[in-house]
C-alpha cells in the first residue's frame, strides 16, 4: 500500500510520467530524484535553457549519454529522451551514433547501419584497443578500393526523418566519398576539416543515407570512420548522442584521441555519465582510481562544453559471474556523491532506486533484467529511462516553481 501511494504521488499525478508504467514493490521510488551538492548552478542554467526551449526561443537541446553496454544498447538513453520529448514536445530531433554493424557488434534499436567491404574495428576496451578513437569510444577503418556504408532510422526512432547529416572521418586524401541521393535531390556539402567532419544539408527530409567510398591511390592507408550524425533542422529539436562501448570502464574514454574535439562539435547541454559496472567487477578495483578517472573525464567534458550540466548515475546492482553479489557497487555509489560535492554535478541514485544490494535478483525475477544479473531486458531499460526523465523533470519544475515565487 505504501509503495502504491508513493507511486500515485510521484508518477501518476505529474503529467510528464507515463500512466502505463507498472508498479514494482521492490523499487525505492522515494529515491527517484536528483541529488545536488552546494553548487547546482550548472543545472539552474540548464533549466533556463529548457524554459527557452519550451517557448521556442532556443532551437536545440543536446544530450550526451556516456557509458558501457547499458548505453551501447540504446534503450535507456532513447527512453530518457522520449520522456523529455513527451513533455517538451519538440518539432524535430537528431542522433549521433556509431555504425556498429561495420564493427560487427550490437546496435541500438532506433537506428541501423549497413555497409560492405572489409572494415577493422578499434575500441577503447580490451584486445580491440587501438588508435585513433573518437568520442564514441570506437572507430572502424578500411583500405578497400570501393565500398559503401550508411544508416537508416527504424520505426522506434524518435525522429521520422532528417535533412542534415555529418560524417566524422579522418580526411585521408587517398580516399574520396560521396553521398548517394537521387539526382533531383539537392545536397549541399561542407568539408569541415578543422572539426573533423563532412556535413551534407539536404533539400528535404529522408530516413536513410548511403555513402560511396573510393580509394584513389595507395599513398595513405585507411579511411577511418568515427561516427555519423543525423538531424532534422526544424524549429526546435532534442538531440541525443548515446556514446556507449561494451565493457567500457571509467578510464576507457580517457584513451579516445578526439574525445574532447568531437564532443565540442555537438555542443552538449547535458552530459550523463554512467560508468562503473565494469570497474567494480574487477578484483583490482580501487575507489581512489575510480574517482581520479571521473575527475579527468569531467574535466574533459567541461573542456568541450564549459558550464554544461553533468549528471552522474550510480552503478546498478549487479553480480560477478552470475553468482557473487557485487558489494563494490556501494563503494562506487559513495564515490558518486564525493564527486558531486567536488565538481558541482548532480547524482541520480539508480542503485538505491533499484532496491539496493541484491535487488538485481528481483529485477531478474520480474523479467526486467537478464539472467547474467548485470544487464537489463528491453522493458527494464525502458523503465530506467522513464524514471530518469521523471526525476529530471521533477527537478526542473521544482526549480521553476522556486524561481516564480
Amino acid at each position: 500500500m505504501r509503495n502504491k501511494l508513493i507511486y500515485l504521488l510521484l508518477f501518476i499525478l505529474p503529467r510528464f510520467y507515463s500512466q502505463e508504467q507498472e508498479v514494482y514493490p521492490f523499487m525505492d521510488l522515494n529515491s527517484n530524484h536528483l541529488f545536488f551538492g552546494k553548487d547546482s548552478s550548472s543545472f539552474v542554467r540548464f533549466y533556463q535553457k529548457l524554459d527557452s526551449f519550451s517557448n521556442k526561443t532556443l532551437k536545440r537541446i543536446s544530450i550526451v549519454h556516456i557509458g558501457g553496454s547499458h548505453v551501447q544498447g540504446g534503450t535507456w538513453s532513447n527512453s530518457f529522451v522520449q520522456g523529455l520529448q513527451n513533455e517538451l514536445k519538440p518539432v524535430g530531433g537528431g542522433y549521433f551514433f556509431f555504425p556498429y554493424k561495420l564493427a560487427k557488434t550490437n546496435s541500438p534499436h532506433f537506428v541501423s547501419s549497413f555497409g560492405n567491404g572489409i572494415w577493422k574495428k578499434c575500441r577503447c576496451v580490451g584486445k580491440d584497443y587501438c588508435l585513433p578513437l573518437g568520442m564514441s569510444g570506437m572507430s572502424v577503418r578500411t583500405n578497400d578500393s570501393v565500398c559503401e556504408f550508411g544508416m537508416a532510422l527504424t520505426k522506434k526512432s524518435l525522429i521520422k526523418g532528417f535533412n542534415s547529416a555529418r560524417i566524422y572521418h579522418n580526411f585521408n586524401s587517398s580516399f574520396e566519398f560521396r553521398i548517394v541521393v537521387p539526382p533531383e535531390m539537392e545536397a549541399v556539402r561542407l568539408d569541415n576539416k578543422t572539426e573533423g567532419y563532412t556535413q551534407f544539408d539536404l533539400a528535404q527530409c529522408i530516413d536513410s543515407l548511403t555513402f560511396q567510398l573510393t580509394r584513389k591511390d595507395t599513398i595513405q592507408k585507411d579511411f577511418i570512420l568515427y561516427g555519423l550524425s543525423a538531424e532534422s533542422n526544424m524549429a526546435n529539436s532534442l538531440y541525443l548522442a548515446a556514446l556507449g562501448a561494451n565493457g567500457a570502464q571509467s578510464s576507457s574514454f580517457l584513451k579516445c584521441t578526439y574525445f574532447t574535439e568531437q564532443l565540442r562539435t555537438i555542443h552538449p547541454d547535458l552530459v550523463i555519465l554512467s560508468l562503473g559496472v565494469n570497474d567494480s567487477q574487477n578484483k583490482a578495483f580501487e575507489k581512489e582510481d575510480y574517482i581520479e578517472h571521473y575527475d579527468s573525464l569531467i574535466t574533459k567534458v567541461r573542456e568541450a562544453s564549459p558550464g554544461t550540466a553533468i549528471l552522474l548515475t550510480t552503478t546498478t546492482d549487479n553480480f560477478i559471474k552470475r553468482r557473487t553479489p557485487n558489494k563494490r557497487s556501494e563503494i562506487t555509489k559513495d564515490a558518486m556523491f564525493e564527486l558531486m560535492n567536488k565538481h558541482g554535478v548532480a547524482v541520480w541514485d539508480l542503485f538505491s532506486i533499484m532496491g539496493g544490494y541484491k535487488s538485481m535478483l528481483k529485477w531478474v525475477k520480474a523479467g526486467l533484467a537478464s539472467k547474467d544479473r548485470v544487464h537489463f531486458s528491453g522493458k527494464g531499460y525502458t523503465i530506467i529511462g522513464d524514471l530518469m526523465s521523471s526525476a529530471l523533470l521533477k527537478s526542473y519544475y521544482a526549480n521553476r516553481k522556486k524561481e516564480n515565487k
